[in-house]
């Protein structure tokens, strides 16, 4: 049997060497999964793949889909699909605010325009006109509520972590199920004594996010909504 020509290994710096057999099977089963088709050259047009041709690859079964998820599985373990906390979390100074979201459709936030319609959520009020409190409550009460409601409001079975907690900011991160994927969710309740909270919630990667930033926050308002608190139409 003939051996397969040496070529560098994606994991050692270039380092050129052959791969073990099942190492050759997981590259081979990676870049399936995970690459795009070749580009088409200047002039003309890209070879179809044989995989492609098959008419038989064209329904995927359900064989395939647990194959591709142990792929993905294994991929999440090596890159650490949850990535780093991006640097421009929290209130920013000019003016002071949380950050605006990205041009990627997986992100909301009240900082944005009311004209956007991708990314704009409106703020909460704990203490709204005409609410159903008795009597006002203070900001430290607020935040409790919220950060009760966050505790236990899990939705697509994110499962919430607060991970930075101030006099006015919180941030929680939201992990997926399956690939660990992690969402920034912050809070912040500006000076004054509007009883408004800003919120953010943002996907670290990708760059579509099926609408689950948006149902989170839905869900966190609907459960606020059970100690009194209001969306707010403006800011």
């Amino acid at each position: 049997q003939t051996s397969l020509p040496s070529h560098p290994h994606p994991f050692h710096g270039g380092r050129s060497e052959s791969l073990p057999p099942d190492e050759q099977t997981m590259n081979s089963s990676a870049v399936t999964c995970c690459c795009p088709p070749p580009s088409p050259a200047p002039g003309g047009k890209a070879s179809p793949s044989p995989r492609l041709n098959n008419k038989s690859s064209t329904r995927i079964g359900r064989r395939d889909l647990v194959l591709r998820s142990s792929e993905l599985a294994t991929l999440a373990a090596i890159f650490h699909f949850s990535g780093t906390k991006p640097s421009y979390l929290g209130v920013q100074k000019r003016p002071p605010a949380l950050a605006l979201c990205p041009a990627t459709n997986n992100c909301v936030s009240t900082s944005e325009r009311i004209s956007d319609s991708n990314h704009y959520a409106p703020p909460w009020n704990y203490n709204p006109k005409d609410g159903p409190r008795g009597k006002p409550i203070s900001k430290d009460e607020a935040m409790k509520e919220l950060i009760e409601v966050v505790t236990k409001t899990k939705p697509d079975n994110f499962s919430p972590r607060v991970v930075e907690k101030g006099d006015d900011y919180v941030r929680v991160e939201y992990e997926s199920p399956i690939f660990g994927f992690v969402d920034d969710v912050e809070f912040w309740f500006p000076p004054g004594n509007k009883s408004i909270v800003q919120y953010r919630s943002a996907s670290r990667s990708g760059f579509i996010d099926f609408n689950a930033n948006k149902k989170r926050v839905k869900e966190l308002r609907l459960g606020l909504e059970k100690k009194g608190w209001a969306s707010e139409s403006t800011f």
